[in-house]
């Protein structure tokens, strides 16, 4: 089971690091990834990381802002946000699978979503 944490109620330009752990540990060929979905809205694709390899994927409106990174001894991944804006402010879900992609279907196992609060 994946659990996200670190969601919270910040400030516009502020940051936030989002936790992702699972209880077992990550396979090195898994893809653990983030989603947020703001009310009304699709779940969208927000960044991923390939375990093993380390590889990241971002899209294009977090590019710069937000870092993907992983820890082995803690067997955790995380999501660095920075200069947050109110347009950030969604519920956050970490995914994972065996398959890297940027729609929702491509990951099976998911956590419980962290909510985000943005104020401007």
């Amino acid at each position: 089971q994946l659990q996200a944490s670190g969601g919270g109620l910040v400030q516009t330009g502020d940051s936030l690091r989002l936790s992702c752990t699972r209880s077992g540990r990550f396979f090195s060929s898994t893809v653990v990834a983030w989603f947020r979905q703001a009310p009304g809205k699709e779940r969208e694709f927000v960044a991923a990381i390939r375990w093993g390899s380390g590889i990241r994927y971002y899209e294009d409106s977090v590019r710069g802002r937000f870092t993907i990174s992983r820890s082995s001894a803690e067997n955790t991944v995380y999501l660095q946000m920075t200069n947050l804006k109110p347009d950030d402010a969604a519920v956050y879900y970490c995914a994972a699978g065996a398959h890297y992609g940027t729609t929702h279907n491509v990951y099976n196992n998911w956590g419980q979503g962290t909510l985000v609060t943005v104020s401007s």
